[in-house]
């Protein structure tokens, strides 16, 4: 009787289908990797753009109540923008809510308490 050695050809077989599940488990979590770091960098940026809004509408002289909206450049992306001014219980106060939203969706978003102005 001949001795052979080595795999059969099922062995074979179950070995690629354990190394298939293997590799698309990695591909899967390779995939999922560069999608969170999109989705970080957007909240980051995202989070400039409302700190810079929120930064102009403080040093503001006065503001007044309603919604004011634009767009904003940054990193080569443009960011719109909305900003609603709005009273408070206290006259002297103002409510400012600001929203950063791109075209997937919202980045950042800002509440802010001022004295009104003059």
């Amino acid at each position: 009787m001949a001795d052979r050695s080595g795999f059969t050809l099922v062995e074979l077989l179950v070995a690629m289908a354990v190394f298939s599940l293997a590799a698309m488990a990695l591909l899967n979590l390779s995939g999922e990797n560069t999608r969170s770091a999109a989705r970080v960098e957007t909240r980051t940026l995202g989070g400039v753009v409302v700190e810079n809004l929120a930064v102009e509408a403080m040093i503001a002289p006065t503001l007044p109540e309603g919604e004011t909206s634009g767009v904003v450049p940054l990193s080569g992306r443009p960011w719109r923008w909305t900003r609603t001014v709005a009273g408070t219980d206290d006259p002297e106060l103002q409510r400012i809510d600001i929203r950063v939203v791109t075209d997937e969706g919202q980045a950042a978003d800002r509440t802010l308490f001022r004295a009104k102005g003059p």
